[in-house]
């Protein structure tokens, strides 16, 4: 399994997750304070929307979620392969989930993790409730760290 994943930043949960729910006839996977994500079959996609009021309509980041740390290992060894730099975290815990993963940065600072998920846990980032603003953006959505 892979899917490209798509983290938008919204103003109001409620309502985006209404939309989205309607838009790809299918409920949230996960829904926490703050946070929800899809995982759509048609087409593949996970759609992670991170309430952010006044950021709303711009995207987070972008990934790949593949099945396995194998693969996460092997996305790692061809994009230093490539020249690319990257960075690894692994079992980190972000976005209500402890992952493997590796980031890196496309040609206009646009943020990429390749990653996957080691299981489900009930905080944001291993350490801090979602509605510790600071610790959201030092998580999700800055070049110093970027998550989910």
């Amino acid at each position: 399994m892979s899917r490209i994943q798509l983290a938008l930043d919204v103003d109001d949960l409620d309502r985006a997750v209404e939309f989205y729910s309607t838009l790809f006839a299918t409920e949230p996977a996960k829904r926490k304070p703050g946070y929800a994500n899809f995982a759509i079959t048609e087409p593949p996609l996970k759609l992670v929307l991170i309430e952010n009021p006044g950021r709303g309509g711009q995207v987070n980041h972008l990934g790949v979620e593949v099945d396995n740390s194998e693969r996460v290992r092997a996305e790692i060894a061809r994009l230093s392969a490539a020249g690319l730099v990257t960075t690894e975290q692994a079992a980190t815990t972000c976005c209500y989930a402890t992952q493997d993963k590796v980031w890196v940065s496309g040609p206009d600072a646009e943020r990429w993790e390749v990653y996957t998920v080691l299981a489900d846990t009930e905080t944001f980032d291993g350490t801090t409730r979602f509605d510790d603003a600071d610790a959201l953006r030092a998580c999700c959505g800055t070049a110093e760290g970027a998550c989910c």
